[in-house]
């Protein structure tokens, strides 16, 4: 009682001392987990002016766009769309917000209307889009499938952004109408003329040599021209690979068991007849080659071009091989040689077993098979009838219009069954087969150019490295890596006769490595801030093993003096021309300067605004529009153009005549304004954003 009374009365302290301590232990999670916001950093994608794209949701919609983009499309094509349309909304629905639109019920009933004219589901009697049978729909799919109507409002939500921006983009360009002044000033821009006499002089008349540029006047130019030199953080990286591939030892060991089939197999510890004395090929190809048996005739151009030759030459029976076509070792025994034809013409009527939409007759597979047989005895007894019958009967669309005809198709064009009637038949015989499709009555029209055909039975096999040669692989590689810690990496690549591959300008988000495909753990290595210019790593590929050396970290900010002098070089260069060029020119006519400089006068007519171009010197806009400044008889100062130093002289000015109306000339304008101007909002509003952006922190 003495312990409970004591706690009594301290109870206010005690308090204080469990609240500290719960800070503390709150204080201490928030410090190890870099801060009050670190967890934002793993559930947000990205921060766009203060809207935070959730990563749950974002990877949902990447997951799906992947799945509609097809097994083979990248995760980071998905990704890319993901976030580009995420952004745009993002950044829209904010502009929506400052200027109080909204997608009122009749403008989303509009939209809707027009978006699902052409659906029947929607339609009335007379084809028209009806608003009661879309109401119906969505009273339907509620009481009865939840998952349709999600679809449901998701597409409604859809239509309503699409109406949002489509009123916001008309009210932008709407803000951008061409008035009839500016109309007058293409109008001018257009027609107005004039004629010049004007002294250029070329900046190549002075040697690059004379003019050097430094590095320091570079990084001077590119600081003071940020904005046009900015870039996102970049890494360079150099690389070899080990791939698990058969050594000559592997091959040797293959080419003999590849061999022994020709003689025997040996199967559950039974030795059964090889490929030379195999007669169901199908089933012999079947079971021991890594690809199936083709059942097919082969001209000589569809065979590899190492093996077509001896292949044609060979006798029934014959077996070439084992022969190397990559990692892969094959055997080819010929079992068949005769003529066909490369290119045949023939018609059909097609009866499908199921309803045919030409007769609207739903028939099954014996009743598709009779009505193809009582064809086939009908169009043999004669022939005229044939054109009349594809009409009335054949289900083949594509083909009815031509009286069934398919004309001069080669010996792939077709479906096996087909292919085989007509190719290995004779020209004027008519006979039934099935497909897949169906039953086809079949007449054969035409055979062009026979030519020898061959019939093989291959067995492939990929060759596999051995357990011994994947070992040494995998030691290589492994003691490349040790080695780059503390040597050259080039050097330790030619003593193991190994390519060092280079790979420049990596961005954070980017998956492909060019010779090593979509690969971000490389990139994610080599972005991690743990990660020095130096370093070196091993990397399991599908392939085997790559060996990556980052060699170059660039923070975002701006391009090096490397990345920026190939632009920024030139300008500089021509600036210190001209310098010497106004320095060195003398006289005091343009016939004066001229000689000067050994260079002659030239003359220009009819020169406008909207074409500034010169005789024997480009397009110079800033000449001709200093040019078009000045009045008959003046002339300007010297001008740096875009290829030397000019002085001009204007000869006449020819203004175009007052129209009374410029209204096609603005009509005209505007055009030129408006075109890609939805692209160019977003890029602006993109531009002006503040984003904060995380994908590379989980992609």
């Amino acid at each position: 009682m003495a312990v409970l009374n004591s706690i009594r009365k301290r109870g206010v302290f005690l308090i204080v001392i469990i609240a500290m301590a719960l800070f503390s232990f709150v204080l201490a999670d928030v410090i190890r987990n870099g801060g009050f916001s670190s967890n934002k950093g793993q559930t947000t994608v990205a921060t766009v002016n203060g809207v935070d794209i959730p990563r749950q949701e974002f990877m949902e919609q990447v997951e799906a766009t992947q799945r509609s983009l097809g097994p083979n499309a990248p995760s980071s094509q998905a990704m890319d769309i993901v976030w580009k349309r995420e952004l745009r909304r993002v950044l829209l629905e904010e502009q929506y917000e400052e200027l109080g639109l909204i997608a009122e019920s009749a403008m989303t009933n509009n939209a809707l209307a027009k978006f699902l004219a052409a659906n029947p589901t929607f339609q009335d009697e007379s084809g028209a889009y009806s608003e009661a049978k879309m109401l119906e729909y969505v009273a339907d799919i509620k009481a009865n499938s939840p998952q349709a109507y999600q679809q449901w409002q998701d597409y409604v939500k859809s239509t309503q952004q699409s109406v949002l921006e489509t009123t916001y983009l008309n009210m932008v360009k709407g803000g951008m109408i061409v008035t009839q002044a500016e109309g007058e000033k293409e109008y001018r821009f257009e027609n107005d003329k004039i004629n010049i006499e004007f002294v250029h002089v070329p900046y190549a008349n002075i040697p690059d040599a004379d003019v050097p540029v430094s590095d320091e006047e570079i990084t001077k130019y590119v600081k003071s021209h940020a904005s046009e030199f900015e870039v996102d953080p970049m890494v360079d990286i150099q690389y070899v690979t080990y791939s698990e591939v058969p050594s000559p030892a592997d091959m040797e060991a293959a080419k003999t068991e590849m061999a022994s089939l020709k003689d025997y197999v040996i199967v559950s510890g039974d030795t059964l007849p090889g490929l030379g004395a195999a007669t169901n090929y199908e089933e012999f190809v079947n079971a021991n080659s890594d690809n199936p048996y083709v059942d097919s005739w082969y001209y000589k151009k569809e065979l590899p071009a190492s093996i077509k030759d001896t292949v044609f030459k060979m006798n029934v029976g014959d077996i070439y091989g084992p022969y190397q076509v990559g990692n892969a070792l094959s055997l080819t025994k010929l079992i068949g040689k005769r003529q066909l034809p490369d290119s045949v013409s023939a018609r059909h009527i097609l009866i499908p077993a199921g309803l045919n939409p030409t007769d609207n007759v739903t028939r099954t597979d014996e009743q598709a098979k009779a009505t193809a047989d009582s064809i086939v005895g009908v169009v043999k007894a004669n022939r005229s009838k044939f054109a009349d019958l594809v009409t009335a009967m054949s289900s083949d669309s594509g083909s009815v219009e031509k009286g069934g005809l398919y004309e001069n198709y080669v010996y792939t064009a077709m479906v096996p069954e087909f292919r085989d009637f007509t190719f290995e038949g004779k020209k004027g015989d008519v006979g039934v087969v099935k497909s897949q499709f169906g039953y086809h009555v079949i007449e054969i029209m035409d055979q062009k150019n026979f030519q020898d055909v061959v019939k093989t039975a291959t067995v492939m096999k990929e060759v596999e490295p051995s357990e011994n040669t994947i070992n040494d692989i995998f030691s290589k590689a492994t003691s490349y890596e040790v080695a780059a810690q503390d040597r050259k990496f080039d050097e330790i690549a030619k003593e193991q006769n190994s390519e060092v591959k280079p790979v420049n300008r990596i961005g954070e988000l980017d998956s492909n490595i060019p010779g090593l495909g979509s690969n971000r753990s490389v990139v994610t290595w080599a972005f991690n801030e743990d990660t020095k210019v130096g370093d070196v790593k091993r990397f399991n590929v599908p392939s085997g093993y790559v060996i990556v050396q980052l060699t170059r970290k660039n923070p975002k900010g701006l391009q090096s003096v490397a990345e920026a002098s190939a632009k920024v070089t030139p300008i500089l260069r021509n600036e210190k021309k001209a310098k010497k060029i106004r320095e060195s020119i003398s006289g005091t006519t343009l016939q004066e300067m001229a000689s000067s400089q050994n260079v002659t006068v030239k003359t220009a007519t009819a020169v406008t605004m909207a074409a500034p171009t010169l005789a024997d010197a480009g397009t110079e806009p800033k000449v001709v529009g200093a040019a078009f400044g000045k009045k008959a008889g003046e002339e300007t100062g010297f001008i740096d153009g875009k290829t030397g130093v000019f002085k001009v002289r204007v000869l006449a000015v020819n203004k175009a005549p007052d129209l009374e109306n410029y209204a096609s000339f603005a009509n005209q304008a505007n055009a030129k304004v408006l075109t890609g101007v939805n692209t160019k909002v977003f890029n602006a509003l993109e531009k002006n954003a503040e984003i904060e952006d995380n994908r590379a922190t989980f992609y």
